[in-house]
């Protein structure tokens, strides 16, 4: 189906930990929404793949986007630089045609965000190419996006997700199997990670409240963009509120 926009998350759960709060907006606002999941997330530590789909769909459905997908890409082996995985990912733009594409940022510790950041930026480019062997007529997205999660970078965009805040938040708790401390697989503990920690989720809506501070909202999302932001309607400068007030 065509969409707005498309976001683009490397594992099950990565939308809800980044971007989570604009695709919600977006959706509340009437807009077609889809997720598109890289991997299937096999390679993590907990939870198998058959789980963090069904968690993955869970998750969907609370932030109201009409479509997710997995793109089956192999965890801990996204490859920029990989034909064929250019191609599935062009080929999803092409086929949802986006206005909007949001992708991982390229600045964190997972090799998987960081090839995904790259992956998605190539994909977008080649899938306006004609001559490009990915499967549809051809589509260059608008605005590309990256949001940023672990990472000291300055946003250049900071989206106000106060009024969905509690959506995305019940959204990136589905996820049990990755932040549940008390899950067990096979008969013992699952294995701990840093998702697990008891500091983890406070540190998620730290970062969200450092995000909002900087626009003075209670609730932010920061992203950082490819080349300058257009100004059509310089009105868009005065930070007029839909209320009306400044």
């Amino acid at each position: 189906m065509a969409l707005d926009a498309l976001f683009f998350g490397a594992h099950p759960d990565d939308i809800e930990l980044t971007s989570g709060g604009l695709a919600a907006l977006l959706a509340s606002h009437g807009h077609a929404v889809g997720i598109a999941d890289l991997t299937r997330g096999e390679a993590a530590s907990r939870g198998t793949p058959e789980e963090r789909a069904r968690e993955a769909a869970e998750a969907a459905k609370l932030l109201g986007v009409a479509e997710r997908i997995n793109l089956g890409l192999p965890d801990l082996g996204i490859d920029r630089s990989d034909h064929g995985q250019l191609r599935v990912v062009a080929g999803a733009i092409r086929t949802h045609r986006p206005s909007l594409v949001v992708a991982p940022h390229h600045d964190d510790l997972h090799p998987d965000h960081i090839e995904g950041a790259h992956l998605v930026a190539r994909a977008c480019h080649v899938a306006g190419m004609l001559r490009f062997d990915a499967p549809g007529e051809r589509h260059r997205p608008a605005r590309l996006l990256f949001a940023l999660y672990r990472t000291d970078r300055a946003p250049h965009l900071v989206v106000d997700v106060s009024a969905v805040w509690d959506r995305r938040s019940a959204a990136l708790a589905v996820h049990r199997s990755q932040l549940d401390r008390q899950t067990e697989e096979q008969g013992r503990p699952a294995a701990a990670t840093y998702l697990t920690h008891p500091d983890f989720l406070p540190e998620v809506t730290a970062r969200a409240r450092w995000f909002g501070a900087l626009i003075g909202a209670r609730y932010g999302e920061g992203y950082r963009v490819r080349g300058p932001v257009a100004i059509h309607d310089a009105r868009a400068l005065i930070g007029v509120a839909p209320g009306g007030t400044s």
